[in-house]
């Protein structure tokens, strides 16, 4: 019974499937009457290229480009003409093959019919190979589509030939590149055009092609581009991006790219070059904010006139910040001075209440009192514990009460944030810190010394009153003074390349007589000074301090501090720091390859280089297992940690991709390369609370591990950094009620809070500036001073050298936008600021900003946001809105009438 049953509907299946193709083979044919003209018509032209009459054979394959010429695609279709003609492809190159030699206009011309057939099949470069036996014809003729084709053909030609012989000719490649390029140039294509250009490796010739119309579209994708290209392409890109800049009058788009190719010479004559006083103004508004010193003395960057000179030293010395910052800080109504309380909020807190905190160590939470009071109230001038308020004599004895509040060590960081507190108000800052300088006590003089450089952070004073103060104590007996007024020094220097402080502190790093803590930090303060330098003599000093240490020396976090500083001294400048890495291979075991590893990482800090980043991620992926006491053969993981966040930090693709590779890193990594995980983390996003990141730190601050969790507590205060984030400011009172009885993880729970209160939420020490563009390698130096001692937390931030953290000061700036009217006062203007857009590449003039808000300058602007005028009565004279902009008015505004 079963087998006729199962025949039953077998053939019904057959039916079906009979009915089906039926169908099918009906549906096919489904041409109307003119697309049955054109196939037949393009049936009897391929007959007739097998005449022997070359006319006819001509005629034929006329006939055939006037067609495919003449024909319209949609985006989702392929031309009737080229759709009816793929069946006759192998027929189409049969003949070519078989055509005389004789006929050579009539080859030509069917190279080309095959060549455009190609693009609708999928071979390996058939476009090009019938491109170059066609006619030379313009390829514009045959659209875009077909050159898009052939532009990509060429790339992978051109490698080809290039691997297989590396003198191979490429004369006949290189003659359609200069047909393509044009075309791609003139029609809105320009991406396109440079990246065909990239991978033939002529960059050269797209310079002729730029003119005022599409410089524009053309720079923002090389200076976009430059990320993701290996050394030397990425200079080079920048390099004609900076030419491009400089022929159509750029300059403030020029200084830009000088800056990020951190030339001297460029930015000389990029400045040199700006004739326009109220531009060039603008031009020193990007210097001072990116901390780069120029000498408007002597030198190419002279300049004549000395009004403008003496304004525009004024501009780069940033002696006018404090003032703009209160401006800011009045307009938003945040003047009035706030205490720790204000920021702790002990009263939220459920549960169990840290009231017991200050019993356990009451030294310890004074101390917290003291930073959170400094980061709080930075650069406000006032505050309710150290300043001095009205002279009021009451006051004056609180002052120095709270100093003496706290013990030794303490007692400096708690003078010194008086400097922090003043920060940037030279005149107003050092009559406040100078009484402490005559103190009986020596940690109060070395806390004083050491406000005085960071009250002098980022701006220089036309009195120079910060070297002539602190010189004199470099060389004093007491080892804390020694340090105060080191790192002292290196703040209020940091990036300007003084020879004094060279001259001072040079004979220090080198002087095996004193201590290495006396060395590290004279080290340290140079690698400040002297950021990005290079300089050889430096190099050499912190190199031989390095050979001549011992190795129980070599073993303390001091010789970390000494590798930090070479690195500094190397930040972001490549291959430069090659010669010195191989020297670094020859020191003790003990420190070679944290030295190698730290002076990698900082050489190419912020270009994304793949090749570094898996060298790193091999270091990171190892599992050693060191001896007991010898923790040394695994501390170089901690750094490679760091470098892989330093050297992808570069643009957001690359952040995210490290950020996976942090992930794993934590699932899989020994110990020392899990502690450094928070660290690196709060290092890719310094001052941008992501929700997933502030989690992922969140879950790791109650690691099992105390120093994995106390340095994710410390990379939650870097994620806010000047944020006034309400969640993770809620998180961290949580954490406070959780750690009550850990003095150490509390007293960083109080840092991260007053960190993310900075300035009243009116700072940042995010090293990128103007749109991202820009990487400060002054304020990453300071962000790095206070991250790499964090590897060896208990020892330094958690210890006795809590005021490294002072070196945030070099990172520390506004993030505003404030419009000046031509004469240098504020003028309020309606913006609209909103989340930025990436705008790279895209067709058109796409909106640079999306979700936007309108408001009266000076406004703030947040991570990833982005700013633009609202008005068209006043022209600003940077095209990025962030910072200190100038504005002109607008010649041909024309105001609108209120009845209109």
């Amino acid at each position: 019974m079963v087998a006729p049953s199962d025949a039953k509907p077998a053939g019904k299946d057959e039916e079906k499937k009979g009915a089906k193709g039926k169908k099918d083979e009906e549906k096919e044919p489904e041409l109307s009457e003119e697309e049955l003209a054109l196939k037949t018509n393009l049936d009897m032209m391929v007959e007739r290229l097998s005449d022997p009459d070359a006319g006819v054979v001509k005629l034929a394959l006329a006939s055939m480009i006037a067609e495919i010429r003449s024909a319209t695609a949609s985006m989702t279709s392929v031309p009737k003409p080229l759709k009816f003609l793929r069946a006759h492809f192998d027929a189409l190159k049969a003949r070519f093959d078989a055509m005389p030699v004789a006929q050579s206009e009539n080859r030509a011309s069917l190279a080309d019919v095959i060549s455009i057939l190609a693009t609708t099949k999928e071979l390996t470069r058939e476009v090009l190979k019938y491109r170059l036996a066609g006619s030379p014809s313009d390829l514009d003729i045959w659209g875009h589509e077909y050159i898009r084709h052939l532009s990509g053909e060429i790339a992978e030609e051109f490698r080809v030939r290039r691997e297989a012989d590396s003198s191979a000719s490429v004369d006949d490649l290189m003659a359609l590149v200069k047909q393509i390029v044009p075309y791609h140039m003139t029609h809105n294509a320009e991406p396109e055009a440079v990246d065909l250009l990239l991978e033939v490796e002529s960059l050269d010739l797209l310079e002729a092609h730029v003119d005022e119309k599409n410089f524009g579209r053309t720079c923002l994708y090389l200076t976009s581009c430059c990320a993701y290209l290996p050394e030397p392409d990425d200079a080079a890109v920048l390099r004609l991006a900076l030419r491009i800049y400089r022929a159509q009058g750029k300059h403030h788009d020029a200084l830009r790219v000088a800056l990020r190719l951190n030339s001297r010479e460029d930015v000389e004559a990029v400045f040199a070059g700006c004739a326009e006083p109220l531009a060039k103004k603008q031009l020193a508004y990007l210097l001072a904010r990116h901390g780069f010193a120029l000498n408007l003395e002597e030198g190419s960057a002279a300049v004549e006139d000395d009004d403008l000179r003496e304004s525009l030293r004024e501009i780069i010395s940033n002696s006018k910040l404090s003032e703009h910052y209160l401006a800011l800080a009045r307009d938003l109504d945040v003047v009035e001075a706030k205490t720790p309380e204000d920021v702790y909020k002990t009263h939220l807190t459920e549960g169990r209440a840290p009231a017991g905190a200050a019993a356990v160590d009451s030294a310890r939470a004074n101390l917290a009192a003291t930073f959170v009071n400094a980061f709080v109230n930075a650069g406000f001038g006032q505050d309710k514990l150290v300043t001095v308020s009205g002279g009021d004599a009451g006051s004056s004895g609180e002052s120095v009460h709270w100093i003496f509040k706290n013990k030794d060590h303490g007692k400096m960081s708690a003078t010194a944030s008086l400097g922090l507190v003043t920060l940037w108000d030279v005149e107003g800052g050092l009559p406040q810190i100078d009484k402490y300088l005559y103190s009986s006590d020596n940690y109060v003089v070395a806390g004083a010394l050491l406000a005085i450089g960071v009250v002098n952070a980022c701006v220089q004073n036309e009195n120079d009153p910060a070297f002539a103060l602190i010189s004199d104590y470099v060389s004093n007996e007491d080892i804390n003074i020694r340090t105060g007024a080191i790192l002292g020094l290196g703040l209020a220097y940091a990036g300007t390349g003084r020879e004094e402080v060279c001259e001072l502190l040079s004979p220090l790093v080198v002087d095996t007589e004193v201590a290495v803590e006396v060395s590290a930090f004279a080290a340290l303060a140079l690698g400040l000074v002297f950021v990005s330098t290079g300089r050889e003599d430096v190099v050499m000093s912190i190199l031989q301090a390095l050979m001549s240490r011992s190795d129980v020396e070599l073993a303390t976090p001091y010789a970390k501090l000494l590798c930090l500083a070479l690195g500094q001294l190397f930040l972001g400048r490549q291959e430069l720091a090659e010669a010195t890495t191989e020297v670094a291979r020859t020191l003790s075991d003990r420190i070679s390859q944290f030295a190698v590893v730290t002076l990698d990482s900082c050489a190419y800090a912020g270009t994304g280089n793949v090749l570094k980043i898996q060298g790193l991620l091999a270091m990171c992926g190892e599992h050693i297992t060191a001896e007991e006491g010898a923790t040394h053969q695994t501390s170089h993981q901690g750094a490679a940690v760091l470098g892989l966040a330093l050297i992808a930090m570069a643009e957001p693709l690359g952040g995210q991709m490290a950020g996976r590779l942090l992930e794993h890193l934590l699932q899989y990594g020994d110990p020392t390369v899990r502690r450094a995980v928070p660290l690196a983390i709060g290092l890719l996003h310094t001052g941008n609370p992501d929700v997933l990141v502030m989690d992922t730190l969140s879950r790791l601050s109650h690691d099992q591990d105390a120093e994995t969790a106390n340095n994710a507590i410390v990379g939650l205060g870097f994620l806010g950094a000047g944020t006034n984030n309400a969640r993770l400011a809620g998180l961290l009172r949580g954490l406070a009620s959780y750690y009550y009885k850990e003095p150490t993880a509390l007293f960083l729970v109080r840092l991260s809070q007053g960190l993310v209160h900075m300035g009243k939420g009116l700072l940042t020490i995010n090293p990128y500036h103007t749109d991202r563009q820009l990487c400060s390698g002054v304020a990453l130096a300071g962000v790095l001073s206070v991250l790499f001692p964090c590897l060896d937390l208990k020892a330094t931030i958690g210890g006795k050298h809590h005021y490294l953290l002072y070196c945030l000061a070099a990172a520390a700036k506004p993030r505003m936008l404030l419009t000046l009217d031509p004469e240098g006062r504020p003028l309020p203007v309606p913006c609209r600021v909103g989340t930025a857009v990436d705008v790279v590449a895209q067709a058109g003039r796409p909106k640079t900003i999306t979700g936007f808000q309108t408001h009266t300058t000076p406004v703030l602007l947040g991570a990833g946001e982005r700013a633009e005028l609202a008005t068209e009565e006043w022209l600003p004279l940077s095209p990025v809105l962030e910072g200190v902009v100038l504005c002109a008015k607008n010649p041909d505004y024309v105001e609108m009438e209120e009845g209109k």
